[in-house]
């Protein structure tokens, strides 16, 4: 499978199963085009009047080359391997901790209900956090590094137990031989001196809750009596990203129907001074008023676009930045199981609310025909655990000709399940924007590479 687009003024072609990217001249652009359909006469005859003869055969040479190097045109060596997913041992690496089911926000688009998750108000104790690193470290097996997501709500209205999670973490390494990799979402609004130095001593990564412009922050992210909370939130994110070196944390904001000119917000914070920038589509039901729609679609795209060309003219003049939705590996990435079946919900990855009980994610926590078990007697609805181990690019029929397949993964099982009610159907308006967002980040990468040269 071969995907063909111009963008920026190049001329990129895909080969989806080998991830090969060729950057062409339009000769060979076009002939790539015809190159499965028609034969090298017929080529010529369509093309002739358009290129110089010796042109279109000196491309037809080169695209036959690549074809027969495996680098265009190759065959899908992957569905055959995932028939033995299912018969994977499940090794659990990562927890996010629902440390707090309560927030001092009252974000409109949360889909966590200002924290109560469809249930109620409540923060974890240090018995069922201590009893939840317990079960990650019985059911990792021989994986040495491990994760675990302080979440909430906001975690940091609980964040003494945070203290005292993070202390019987670094025991418990020494004596199974495991190493914790502990990470934080705050909205920022208890964010202080004394949370910032153990953030810098203890998490490996910290992800900041600001969705740009003040305007826009205000509108989706205010108090519940009312009042915006950029003014308070940005100093001290400026002050925590400037500690950590620019490393190791992310602003991660999210756009909305109301602010489809999203790219001003990612510049606005760029220009604020953060280097890791993560603002993400708003994922809501379309009776929302903030829901994108698709009639939204061609002008997110357009913003994608405009971001990316802004991205290279900065990295140009020495005032780059990263953009989340564009980091792409070209080199290595993923292994297959990842690219195939994504983040590992419901099998690698699970959720656990302040009382214990273990869902597939955070974004199916209250939903009880997700309820899987809870962390002192283990997994018990296996059936669950064996729905999402099935989860992959192959067993969505939106997904086998898709070209991005292999960057997404598949997409969001939730959004999946929120729209479709099956977590084998894909988000349609997410699945726009994710080809949209592969598209620009491949061109980034030609760009780059022409910078080096």
């Amino acid at each position: 499978m071969v995907h063909q687009y111009k963008n920026n003024g190049y001329n990129i072609v895909l080969d989806v199963n080998s991830g090969a990217i060729h950057v062409v001249d339009d000769v060979t652009y076009d002939v790539i085009a015809m190159f499965e359909e028609k034969s090298g006469e017929e080529i010529i005859e369509a093309l002739k009047g358009t290129y110089p003869e010796s042109e279109i055969k000196e491309a037809l040479d080169e695209v036959q080359s690549l074809k027969d190097d495996e680098e265009l045109f190759t065959k899908d060596a992957y569905e055959n391997y995932i028939m033995d997913f299912k018969k994977r041992p499940t090794v659990v690496k990562a927890l996010c901790l629902h440390i707090a089911h309560d927030c001092n926000l009252a974000c409109q688009y949360c889909f966590a209900e200002e924290g109560e998750y469809h249930g109620r108000r409540a923060l974890m104790s240090y018995e069922t956090g201590k009893q939840a690193l317990d079960f990650l470290i019985a059911n990792s097996g021989q994986r040495r590094n491990l994760e675990v997501d302080f979440f909430g709500g906001e975690p940091l209205m609980n964040f003494d137990v945070v203290k005292q999670l993070v202390a019987y973490g670094r025991e418990q390494e020494k004596l199974h031989d495991k190493h914790f990799r502990f990470t934080l979402t705050t909205n920022g609004v208890l964010l202080n001196d004394d949370i910032m130095e153990f953030a810098n001593k203890e998490m490996d990564n910290v992800v900041l809750s600001i969705d740009g412009r003040k305007e826009v922050h205000d509108r989706m992210r205010p108090f519940r009596k009312g009042a915006g909370s950029y003014d308070l939130i940005v100093p001290k994110f400026q002050k925590l990203a400037e500690s950590r070196n620019q490393e190791r944390y992310y602003v991660r904001g999210t756009f909305t129907h109301y602010n489809t000119d999203f790219s001003n917000d990612v510049l606005h914070l760029a220009d604020l001074g953060f280097k890791q920038i993560s603002v993400e589509p708003v994922v809501a039901q379309p009776e929302d008023p903030y829901a994108i729609t698709e009639e939204d679609i061609p002008v997110i795209c357009e913003e994608y676009d405009r971001l990316a060309k802004e991205m290279i003219r900065r990295k140009k003049a020495g005032e780059d930045f990263n953009f989340f939705h564009f980091m792409i590996d070209l080199e290595g990435g993923p292994c297959v199981a990842k690219r195939l079946s994504g983040c590992g919900s419901g099998t690698e990855y699970l959720a656990v609310t302040p009382w214990g009980d273990l869902y597939p994610c955070h974004q199916f926590v209250g939903n009880e025909d997700f309820l899987m078990g809870d962390v002192w007697n283990g997994i018990k609805r296996t059936d669950i655990q064996d729905e999402f181990k099935c989860c992959n690019v192959y067993a969505k029929e939106k997904c086998r000709n898709c070209f991005a397949r292999f960057y997404c993964s598949g997409g969001c099982a939730a959004n999946s399940y929120n729209f479709h009610g099956s977590i084998l159907n894909a988000y349609d308006i997410g699945c726009e924007l994710q080809k949209k967002r592969v598209e620009c980040a491949i061109m980034i990468k030609a760009a780059e590479a022409e910078m080096e040269e």
